[in-house]
């Protein structure tokens, strides 16, 4: 197993001071990244990954450091539940690798990394030699379960996603994030080609993890270099939901995060987990159902408007997902 790298010292998108002296930060820096997209799969692979005893990642899931461009939009739009402790420095980054064995592998997971215009190059040049793995889905579909994530997590509140698609540019300077903006793989791909050799980079698709993630996930432990015939715990990918009542949810998603003086009191006389258990079930049980498919002439009209990046994707590639994807049946 090759020895980790000594990672770099200075922070993504700070500017160095030429007199100041150089900081040094000790510490190991992942082997790997999974990089995205959200709704793929990433979450599922990542705790698989966790449990071979070969591999090092940890709890949080998206430390999004690598993102500097994105992070404050992100964290923007995080409106419900606990907010997570993103690092805030380089050591905190770190800090998060330090239980890691000298034998295993270490990795993160932040889907926002693939979407970002910064983060390819500044992996790049934190470790060179690090393992890329991105995860595609269907454009149509993965925007969908996108829209639905969004609603969810109460930065969306269209609930049509024709609608959503089409007023997306209402969100200039705000936290919603575009929708179209993300489905642009092949310019996502060629930010990551453009400082990793083709050898560290492993692009999935996500009918692949769907319908045998135990091969999968086998696949991405040889390109990681670890011990890939261990046995291994299925899991499956987040199932989208929809929400059934979108304020009711807010206020549930209020008491859960303890916003408020009710949620405050029920919290000192409940306990913080019994508290956010208890309305993540209320929320689970009352106002999340399974989603409605999309309308037949939605779907089409999505799966011609994103037809050319599925060719140029197929051509980079080398797959012919115009078939796997089901575009060469449309009219």
């Amino acid at each position: 197993m090759t020895a980790s790298r000594e990672p770099a010292a200075d922070a993504p998108g700070a500017a160095a001071d030429p007199l100041a002296p150089a900081p040094v930060a000790r510490g190991r820096m992942p082997d790997f990244f999974i990089v995205g997209h959200p709704k793929s799969g990433t979450t599922a692979l990542y705790e698989m990954l966790r449990s071979h005893p070969e591999v090092f990642m940890p709890a949080l899931k998206e430390p999004r450091w690598f993102a500097p461009d994105l992070r404050g939009a992100l964290e923007a739009a995080h409106t419900h539940g606990p907010r997570p402790q993103l690092p805030a420095t380089l050591e905190e980054y770190l800090e998060l690798f330090a239980p890691a064995g000298a034998g295993q592998r270490v990795g993160e997971a932040s889907p926002s990394y693939l979407r970002s215009a910064e983060a390819a190059g500044l992996i790049a040049a934190a470790r060179p030699d690090a393992r890329i793995i991105a995860i595609l889905r269907e454009p149509a579909s993965f925007l969908r379960s996108l829209q639905l994530e969004l609603i969810r997590n109460q930065v969306e509140t269209e609930r049509d996603l024709a609608r959503a698609l089409a007023g997306e540019d209402r969100a200039s300077g705000s936290a919603l994030p575009r929708y179209t903006d993300r489905v642009r793989y092949v310019e996502q791909l060629r930010r990551f080609a453009a400082v990793f050799p083709a050898e560290q980079m492993l692009v999935l698709i996500y009918d692949d993890f769907r319908a045998d993630n135990l091969a999968v996930v086998r696949r991405v432990l040889s390109f990681i270099g670890v011990d890939e015939s261990l046995p291994l715990r299925s899991v499956e990918a987040n199932a989208s939901v929809e929400v059934r009542a979108i304020g009711a949810d807010r206020l549930l998603g209020r008491v859960q995060a303890a916003q408020g003086p009710v949620a405050r009191a029920l919290k000192r006389a409940g306990g913080a987990v019994g508290l956010r258990r208890a309305t993540l079930a209320a929320r689970k049980q009352l106002l999340y159902g399974d989603p409605e498919p999309l309308a037949a002439g939605l779907n089409d009209e999505l799966r011609r408007r994103f037809e050319p990046e599925v060719r140029a994707l197929s051509e980079y590639l080398g797959r012919d997902l115009i078939a796997l994807w089901g575009y060469d049946q449309l009219g």
